[in-house]
C-alpha cells in the first residue's frame, strides 16, 4: 500500500532520570489512522530526554523505510525535542546534539513536528512501558514481530533494510558526502577548478574545518566502508584527515572532481567579468557553454553520475564517505532528487559541510541531509547566517 501521508508518534521514559529507559514509536496512515507499524524497545540506562528522541529516531526510520517518499508530521509530548527540531531552539547539551543530528539526517525535508499534549500520546507512551515492563522489544509490521536494532550514533545513516526487516525496499547505499575545506582561493572566492588548473593545499582554517566534520562523523566510524576522494589536491588532503579519524583507507574516484574553470582558474568572478566578459555571460545560467579550456554542467553531470554508478557497483548497501567539490555535490544532489540539472543554480553548499544521499537498488535516491555543519560551525544555530 502506498502512504502519501503519515503520522509519527512518539514517547521515551526513563525510571530514575537516568535510569532504565525505553521509548515507543507509532507509525500511522495520516489519512486513514491506520497504524502500520509500532516499535517498543529498551536502550539500556538514559535520561528521558534521550529516550524520547530514540523514539523519534525509531519513528522516523519506520516512515522512512515503510512509507518511502510520503509527507512526515511528528506529534510528541516533549516540548524539548519538538522546539529543537523545529529549529526554534537551540541543541546545547552535548548528549543532545548527536541524537538531534540523527533524527535530522532522517527525517524528509518537509518534515514538521507537533506538541501534544501527553494524553493525547498514549499509545507511544504505552508502548514504552510495555519495553520497560518486559513484555515487548522490537518492531511490528502490519502484526508481525521484527527484529529492532537500537539507536545508534550521531549522522549514522548505515541502517540496511533487509538487515531490518521491511520488505520490498531493496539494499540501500549511503553517501556522507562531504565538501573540502577552505584554501586561499576558496577564501579569496577565487575560481578553482579540479586537476587542470591551480591547485593550492588546505588552509590551516580548512584543516581545522575539516578535523571538526572528522569529530562530527566519528560516532558512526565503525558504519563506514570506505572514504573515496576526488583526486584533486585539496579534497584528497581533506578526505586524508577524514580516513585517518574514522581509521578507513582512503580511495580515489576522478568522476567527483571538481568543474574544470579553465582560463578562469584562480580568478575571482570580477576578474573573469572584465577579462572574458562575453564568456561568463554566455556561462550564467547555462547547462551548456563553458569557459575556453574548461567544462560545462552538463559534461560534470555525466562524468559525476560515471562515478557513482561505479560507487555504487563497488559499494552496494554500504555506507560511504565521499570527499568531493561543490559542482559534483549539487550535481548528485540534483539527482537524487530527480530534479532537473537547472536545480544546482538553486543551491548553496558551505566548505566542509556534510550532505546525506541514499540510494536503493532500484535506483530510487533520497536526501536525508543537506549542508549541515558540526554544531559549532552551524551558522543557524549560532544567528551568524
Amino acid at each position: 500500500m502506498t502512504h502519501r501521508s503519515v503520522l509519527v508518534e512518539a514517547d521515551g521514559g526513563s525510571r530514575g532520570n537516568p535510569g532504565p529507559a525505553a521509548y515507543g514509536a507509532v507509525l500511522k496512515d495520516a489519512a486513514t489512522g491506520a497504524v502500520i507499524a509500532e516499535d517498543g524497545t529498551t536502550i539500556g540506562r538514559a535520561t528521558n530526554n534521550v529516550a524520547e528522541y530514540a523514539g523519534l529516531i525509531a519513528g522516523l526510520r519506520m516512515a522512512v523505510e515503510l512509507a518511502p517518499g510520503a509527507r512526515v508530521e511528528v506529534r510528541m509530548d516533549s516540548k524539548l525535542v519538538v522546539e529543537q527540531m523545529s529549529g526554534r531552539w537551540q541543541v546545547k547539551h552535548p548528549d543532545m546534539r548527536p541524537l538531534h543530528a540523527e533524527a535530522s539526517a532522517l527525517a524528509p525535508a518537509d518534515t514538521t513536528y507537533t506538541w501534544v499534549p501527553r494524553e493525547r500520546n498514549k499509545h507511544a507512551d504505552r508502548l514504552a512501558n510495555e519495553a520497560l515492563d518486559g513484555h515487548r522489544s522490537g518492531v511490528t509490521v502490519v502484526g508481525t514481530p521484527v527484529d529492532e536494532q537500537p539507536a545508534e550514533s550521531a549522522v549514522e545513516e548505515a541502517e540496511k533494510p533487509p538487515a531490518r526487516g521491511w520488505g520490498g525496499l531493496g539494499a540501500a547505499t549511503t553517501l556522507v558526502v562531504v565538501r573540502h575545506g577552505v584554501t586561499k582561493h576558496t577564501s579569496a572566492k577565487r575560481f578553482s577548478g579540479g586537476l587542470g588548473g591551480d591547485n593550492p593545499p588546505l588552509s590551516d582554517e580548512g584543516r581545522d574545518q575539516i578535523r571538526a566534520a572528522g569529530e562530527w562523523l566519528l560516532p558512526m566510524a565503525d558504519q563506514v566502508a570506505a572514504v573515496v576522494a576526488s583526486p584533486v589536491r585539496r579534497t584528497r588532503e581533506s578526505a586524508d584527515i577524514i580516513g585517518e579519524m574514522l581509521g578507513v583507507e582512503v580511495t580515489e574516484e576522478p568522476g567527483f572532481a571538481e568543474m574544470e574553470f579553465g582560463h578562469w582558474d584562480g580568478l575571482t568572478f570580477a576578474e573573469v567579468g572584465e577579462q572574458h566578459g562575453d564568456e561568463l555571460s554566455a556561462w550564467l545560467g547555462s547547462l551548456d557553454a563553458a569557459p575556453t579550456g574548461g567544462e560545462s554542467f552538463r559534461t560534470v553531470q555525466t562524468r559525476v553520475l560515471a562515478g557513482l554508478e561505479r560507487l555504487l557497483a563497488a559499494h552496494a548497501g554500504r555506507t560511504v564517505v565521499v570527499v568531493s567539490h561543490v559542482t559534483p555535490i549539487k550535481t548528485l544532489v540534483a539527482h537524487a532528487l530527480d530534479a532537473p540539472l537547472e536545480a544546482v543554480f538553486k543551491m548553496e553548499l558551505s566548505p566542509a559541510s556534510v550532505t546525506v544521499l541514499t540510494w536503493y537498488d532500484d535506483g530510487r535516491g533520497s536526501m536525508r541531509l543537506y549542508n549541515a555543519l558540526p554544531p559549532a560551525r552551524d551558522a543557524f544555530a549560532s544567528g551568524t547566517w
